[in-house]
């Protein structure tokens, strides 16, 4: 283990970042080969070229970059369509994929079947309520609010007032019908 970790500490080591300086990339514990005047004067010549084309790319891509805002500018082209056509590929890379048309049908089939069970357990529970109703518990309790209903509901008037039961209560109805000059009717004073 030991071993493979100090091989991957080398590796690390060995291998540049990008953009790193050539004069850092070289770790300073590495002995300096031994070179003439000469070979360190021609090295010195590619660093200095090397910067060079450095600075030039970086000039060439900004003048570039320049060319192409000012060219979408011109065609009208915003962040935000570019972030709305770039969404609008998205999904339709994603809507492609075989993932998302795999899911798709399995929510489908998962839809399917929940609206097959939450069918039947309507028809069951309607069964079942109307099994309630036919009850004769249902039925008995039914008849006794009916009889209720109809002793509360007044009878309407066939006829003479005066002929009505005065053991009963005196109907809404009659308490409505009152002329409005009523002795019942509280005046208000002033």
């Amino acid at each position: 283990m030991e071993d493979a970790e100090k091989g991957s500490q080398e590796h690390t080591d060995s291998v540049p970042e990008v953009g790193e300086d050539a004069v850092t990339a070289v770790s300073p514990s590495s002995p300096i080969p031994a070179m003439t005047e000469e070979e360190r004067q021609e090295l010195q010549e590619e660093l200095v070229k090397v910067e060079d084309e450095i600075l030039t790319l970086s000039q060439v891509l900004a003048v570039k970059e320049k060319q192409l805002a000012d060219i979408k500018r011109k065609l009208g082209i915003t962040p935000l369509n570019e972030l709305k056509q770039n969404i609008t590929k998205t999904w339709q890379e994603v809507t492609t994929s075989t993932a998302y048309r795999r899911t798709s049908e399995t929510l489908s089939q998962a839809s399917l079947k929940a609206t097959a069970a939450f069918s039947n357990m309507g028809s069951a529970i309607s069964r079942k309520l109307e099994d309630v109703r036919n009850a004769p518990t249902f039925k008995s309790f039914e008849e006794k609010v009916e009889t209720l209903k109809t002793k509360m509901t007044p009878a309407g008037s066939t006829g003479d007032p005066d002929n009505q039961d005065s053991s009963s209560p005196p109907s809404t109805e009659a308490f409505l019908s009152e002329p409005e000059g009523s002795p019942n009717q509280e005046t208000p004073m002033h």
